[in-house]
């Protein structure tokens, strides 16, 4: 019998440490994705490809996009699944103490912005719904109220996650579907003349747009540590790329083609006043703009407070109530009205694609770090080690990172795919060949042996709780 300490973790007592106790199945797993990825930004990312992209050719790139983003997630939370740390701390061997700054703050940015944006909208449906019900409208005071409430619930770390996702991903789930059938009824012979019928293309515009789908969770990608650690660990890797794929891909494919049917059949790009008309009976207007509300919050407290609560915490050494609670503070200076207006959601399209240019190289950059310079073993003691061969800058995993961005920005519509083996080359010449960096390769594979922990070994019990 496992103690109380042992079995489980008080409510937001996160830590960098590693985790030992998991408190999350396959099957939790799953939902939490599920629950997490319902994304006002998908639908506005579908508004973007509005003349574009015919309705096949949409579904067909949100389906590549979700299954790239399966394999990217499943690659660079091997690590943190393996062994309980955290992105932050699983940057330090390709970036070093001082130089995961700049990983993190790459990472935290666009969160930061994106809980702004999600607020501004989930504040907006509380607004419509509260003017509809009680006429009552003041969307100033919604988004601060609404901002509140989302701190407070951050608060309580991965144990409260766990459930706000669990309990909230299946009527996610049938909202979507109610939202999609109201579309078709309401639009649907506009929606035969402006998407059914577009030659479209399958050429850079289609493949601009898998990255347009992608480019919303790269963001994740590059800090997937900071979930998979919460995984059980006895869960198999190659269940995880289906596992990604299959929690993401509902939600996107929703989103995204309601948003290019909405406003390919209406030309309003600001979800809030498409769904305001695409539904006419009140109740189940209010029902939905409440969904809209709910699935703000279950995106942002996953995908936008936990990553730079965690930089937050390597950097300004918060605790992690403190992190989350000045992260929310902070998305209230990010202007998210400016990001999409009623009728072009062309700033989140440019914003997307733009962090796009800096994640994909970090990702390339961890990617050959882990897998080719490392072999998939890491030494614990090393990365927690301030004074060790990590300390410092690792300018290699810098240097590398922006030459990959900057060839992403001269491809700006594929800027993520196209920084991958820039960023992931040059990293690993100049670790092999470049002098500054070859105090950083002192845990190659072909030298260290696999760190193991009593807890790595079956059978043996969970240690105590971080």
């Amino acid at each position: 019998m496992k103690s109380e300490s042992q079995s489980s973790k008080k409510a937001g007592d996160e830590s960098l440490e590693p985790q030992q106790v998991r408190i999350m199945d396959r099957w939790s797993y799953l939902l939490a994705w599920l629950g997490g990825c319902v994304s006002i930004g998908t639908f506005a990312m579908g508004s973007s490809v509005v003349g574009q992209l015919n309705l096949l050719q949409s579904a067909l790139a949100i389906t590549i996009g979700c299954f790239v983003i399966g394999v990217a997630l499943a690659i660079n939370g091997a690590a943190g699944h393996k062994y309980g740390i955290p992105f932050m701390v699983q940057a330090r061997s390709a970036f070093g103490f001082t130089g995961t700054r700049f990983p993190g703050m790459v990472r935290a940015i666009p969160a930061v912005v994106w809980f702004g944006f999600q607020s501004w909208i989930g504040a907006g449906a509380l607004n419509v719904a509260s003017a509809t019900l009680f006429g009552y409208d003041n969307l100033v005071v919604f988004f601060i109220g609404f901002q509140l409430l989302q701190i407070t619930l951050s608060v309580y770390g991965f144990q409260g996650i766990k459930w706000l996702e669990n309990i909230g991903s299946l009527f996610i789930l049938g909202a979507l579907v109610y939202m999609f059938y109201s579309v078709i009824m309401k639009f649907g012979s506009q929606i035969d003349d402006s998407i059914l019928y577009l030659e479209g293309s399958w050429g850079l515009p289609f493949w601009g747009a898998t990255m347009l789908f992608l480019g919303i969770y790269s963001t994740m990608i590059l800090n997937v540590s900071d979930y998979s650690r919460e995984l059980d660990r006895y869960v198999r890797s190659g269940l995880l790329t289906t596992i990604y794929s299959m929690s993401i891909l509902p939600a996107t494919l929703f989103m995204g083609l309601i948003g290019l049917m909405v406003s390919g059949a209406t030309g309003i790009a600001d979800p809030i006043k498409v769904f305001s008309s695409a539904v006419d009976n009140k109740p189940l207007l209010v029902i939905t703009l409440l969904f809209i509300a709910f699935a703000q919050v279950t995106t942002n407290v996953l995908n936008n407070v936990v990553p730079p609560a965690y930089v937050l915490m390597d950097i300004c050494k918060l605790s992690f109530r403190k992190s989350a609670v000045l992260v929310g503070l902070l998305a209230f200076a990010t202007f998210p009205w400016v990001l999409v207006r009623d009728d072009s959601a062309r700033g989140l399209q440019i914003f997307v694609q733009t962090y796009s240019a800096f994640l994909g190289p970090l990702f390339a950059v961890m990617a050959v770090d882990y897998y080719v310079l490392r072999r998939r073993r890491l030494d614990l003691a090393l990365l927690y080690d301030a004074t060790g061969p990590y300390r410092g800058v690792n300018w290699a995993g810098i240097v590398a990172s922006l030459l990959g961005a900057l060839v992403a920005l001269y491809f700006s519509t594929v800027a993520w795919y196209a920084s991958l083996i820039p960023a992931g080359l040059s990293y690993y010449l100049l670790m092999k060949y470049w002098p500054v960096a070859r105090r950083f390769c002192i845990n190659d594979a072909a030298a260290q042996p696999e760190t193991t922990t009593a807890t790595d070994m079956p059978g043996a019990p969970a240690s105590a709780n971080r």
